[in-house]
């Protein structure tokens, strides 16, 4: 079987990094050397860059992590959080890169980046890899991996590492259902009365909340690295969301990227991985599996999975409201609108059925 690593093109358009101060800025740090700037393809928010710097032969990898260009929300593009979470957690989480250098001012790139590690391998995106696919134990496999991470990562110790003022985990999920309600007004641009409907019930339907741990807040197939074989997961990525709190919120998350047979065919149009493909779990038995191994219980799956889903919905029309008020131009981001009704129409499916 032949598996592809990852690996960075071209930047796109309007994307580009200013790489004479990106080279005096790693000089300072580094020592001299030249420099090369190559993009990741994926995701919609933070962008993220290979710079490889020094000469060929002694030259070093990292990867640098920016807000998109234009964006005006700096609570959901916070450079030095995310860079904050992986310089704690790297020691005692291994799949967690290790930072290197944080640039706060703007001065340089014109806005907050960081410098991490690189980690190599796999990242699945839209179908597994050829041949794997009928090797259905395999693919099982991979989704074990991807929930056992998510339970090791709601397994540490966040104080312990320094992360106890990371959150405010009392209260934590009726600020999530308030915050995400007043995001979706401040960045409404069409009548989408499903996800009215479904703010309307998670506010009315909240639950207790459970022992706090540290949430990743958009643990996917494409947040994840898998080294060649697929049989260990070397590295989680995107820590932009991350903070502590109740979690099965988080479940709710990846829960709601999980597309499955039975589902209408509109939600398989969202790129959220090979979940639908032969061989890989129901959301069911991923929610069964992480409370099996993590001792945790949920006895309503259904609103950390309607939660997911509304506030994936919400992260997709911010992001829309920015291509439809000319702060970008990628063209990618004029399509987000389906997602948000797609996204919308589920978690209204969800609750009026009652099961995830």
């Amino acid at each position: 079987m032949t598996v592809m690593e990852d690996v960075p093109g071209t930047v796109r358009p309007g994307e580009e990094l200013d790489v004479g101060t990106l080279s005096a800025y790693l000089e300072k740090l580094f020592g001299p050397g030249p420099v090369s700037v190559s993009q990741f393809p994926g995701g919609h928010s933070n962008l993220t860059y290979l710079v490889r710097h020094g000469d060929k032969g002694q030259d070093k990898d990292y990867v640098l992590r920016r807000p998109p260009f234009g964006s005006k929300v700096k609570s959901a593009h916070d450079m030095g959080r995310e860079f904050t979470v992986l310089t704690r957690l790297w020691p005692v989480y291994d799949r967690a890169p290790r930072p290197y250098a944080y640039e706060p001012t703007g001065e340089v790139l014109g806005a907050p980046f960081y410098l991490m590690e690189r980690r190599h391998g796999v990242v699945l995106r839209r179908s597994v890899p050829p041949g794997l696919a009928d090797d259905l134990p395999r693919v099982r496999r991979i989704c074990e991996h991807l929930v056992d991470a998510l339970v090791d990562l709601h397994a540490v110790d966040y104080s312990a590492a320094g992360l106890a003022d990371f959150g405010k985990p009392v209260g934590y999920i009726e600020r999530q259902v308030t915050g995400w309600s007043k995001r979706y007004l401040d960045s409404q641009t069409d009548d989408i009365p499903a996800i009215n409907e479904a703010a309307a019930w998670l506010q009315s339907h909240m639950p207790a909340e459970g022992a706090p741990a540290l949430l990743h807040n958009d643990f996917k197939f494409d947040n994840v690295i898998f080294d060649p074989s697929l049989e260990r997961i070397t590295g989680v990525l995107d820590w932009e969301m991350a903070t502590v709190g109740d979690p099965l919120m988080d479940l709710g998350t990846s829960l709601s990227y999980w597309v499955e047979a039975g589902d209408p065919q509109t939600f398989y149009q969202l790129p959220f991985g090979p979940t639908a493909k032969p061989g890989m779990m129901t959301r069911q038995q991923f929610a069964d599996r992480y409370l099996e191994r993590s001792g945790r219980t949920a006895t309503n799956l259904v609103f950390y999975y309607a939660f997911g889903l509304w506030k994936t919905a919400v992260v997709l029309q911010q992001i829309y409201y920015r291509w439809a008020k000319g702060k970008t131009a990628d063209a990618r981001f004029g399509q987000l609108i389906m997602g948000v009704r797609i996204l919308a129409e589920q978690a209204r499916t969800a609750i009026h059925r009652g099961s995830i």
